[in-house]
């Protein structure tokens, strides 16, 4: 029997101290927030979305880099096994559009509370407080100093604490400090998955307008095709824009700088450009004599109106039958391709997870351990592994806490 310290209380260091429990050893989890998993709470809009229901190639297509790495960890504990183990734990689970799995009940302190009590079913203990440095001897892990300068003797610690995205969550990046004192590369930190502002003005005058079924394209102002289209939801903000569209597209905007990409929104992708104009003509035909400003309600939102028309470059007093085919195909145009110009990221505070991270060539993949100290592992968004939305994320963090809980012998 080991002693093992697990720093963090996440999804991570959950799943790491209850398979470590499940080996045999003695169990300890410091968490310095008052409730352990607080980002999880907050995953899917509340609702959490637990997992991906997909197969491991579908999971390593999905990271964003170093997906290679992930493979022992996702085959070891795979979605499946994931769905399985809160299934098993008294949590109901469906899958909705794209794979994604969620609660039944769309709450995420199901999940939460799942995790909770199968890690005290198992015997671990859970204490509050926050540890200040791993201690080694020998380049071999012996055990942790604590927050209040008493030190806890362990053979093996999980550090398992999480990015630097949310900090109210308790993600503040005291890991990444850890594991460089202990001779770790941390690559550069950078927000993933995390609202964009943009250029234009007329956002800021759309603030809280939540756009539904439109398509996002990012374009990198070379290629003329895409480097990422989806279907879905988006909102504008004050800044600029976000909901889960955007945070997707954010994840594809990393090989330039911000400024240089293209998005495009696409507010009608189920008719095509002929069928958009039949569409507009017969809104017109039952305004004749209106002005275009109070023609187009069925067709868009009433705040959209304004900006769609300005960006199409008509006169808002123009009267729909004054209207000719040209400008109509200027307004077809303009709803078609909807043009923003992002001009930089949001704080990582803001961010979904964090890109970046301890350095992947530095860890075993086939057990999570340090190559550079005995008895260090980690688990979870702490190592240089992240994906795009759809459950995804947390599935890392299940995969590697279970694989770094299950390789302390």
């Amino acid at each position: 029997m080991q002693n093992v310290v697990v720093i963090g209380g996440g999804a991570a260091g959950l799943m790491a101290a209850i398979t470590a429990a499940e080996g045999g050893n003695n169990v300890t989890v410091f968490e310095k927030m008052e409730r352990p998993c607080r980002k999880v709470m907050i995953t899917g809009k509340g609702r959490c979305n637990v997992t991906n229901n997909s197969g491991i190639d579908t999971h390593i297509a999905n990271a964003t880099k170093n997906g290679k790495f992930l493979f022992s960890a996702l085959s070891g504990f795979t979605p499946q096994n994931t769905m399985e183990f809160f299934e098993n734990n008294g949590v109901a689970l469906k899958t909705e559009r794209g794979n994604r799995v969620f609660p039944v009940s769309d709450k995420s302190v199901d999940i939460v509370d799942a995790l909770v009590k199968k890690t005290k079913k198992n015997g671990v203990k859970i204490i509050n407080m926050a540890v200040k440095q791993i201690l080694t001897g020998n380049n071999k892990v012996t055990g942790v100093l604590l927050n209040n300068n008493q030190t806890f003797s362990s053979d093996s610690v999980v550090l398992a604490t999480g990015g630097k995205s949310y900090p109210l969550t308790g993600s503040t990046g005291d890991g990444y400090i850890m594991a460089e004192e202990l001779g770790h590369t941390v690559t550069e930190l950078k927000p993933s998955l995390v609202p964009i502002k943009i250029h234009e003005g007329f956002c800021s005058a759309l603030s809280g307008l939540s756009l539904k079924n439109v398509t996002l394209s990012v374009f990198d102002g070379v290629k003329k095709k895409p480097v990422f289209s989806a279907l879905g939801e988006m909102l504008f903000t004050h800044f600029g824009i976000s909901g889960p569209l955007t945070l997707s597209a954010s994840a594809h905007m990393r090989k330039k700088p911000v400024n240089e990409y293209k998005l495009v929104i696409d507010l009608k992708p189920a008719l095509t450009p002929e069928q958009l104009d039949a569409r507009i003509l017969r809104d017109f035909s039952e305004n004749n004599g209106k002005n275009i400003s109070n023609s187009l309600n069925k067709l868009l939102p009433k705040s959209l109106i304004p900006v769609i028309i300005k960006a199409s470059g008509i006169l808002p007093e123009t009267k729909v039958n004054q209207i000719t085919k040209s400008k109509r195909q200027s307004l077809v145009q303009t709803l078609k391709n909807l043009t923003l110009t992002p001009i930089a990221f949001r704080d990582i505070d803001e961010a979904i997870i964090t890109s970046g991270g301890v350095k992947v060539s530095e860890i075993n993949p086939a057990t999570m351990e340090s190559k550079l100290i005995s008895g260090l592992y980690f688990a979870g968004e702490i190592i240089d592994v992240d994906s795009y939305t759809g459950g995804f994320n947390l599935q890392i963090a299940f995969s590697t806490g279970a694989l770094a809980g299950r390789s302390i012998v």
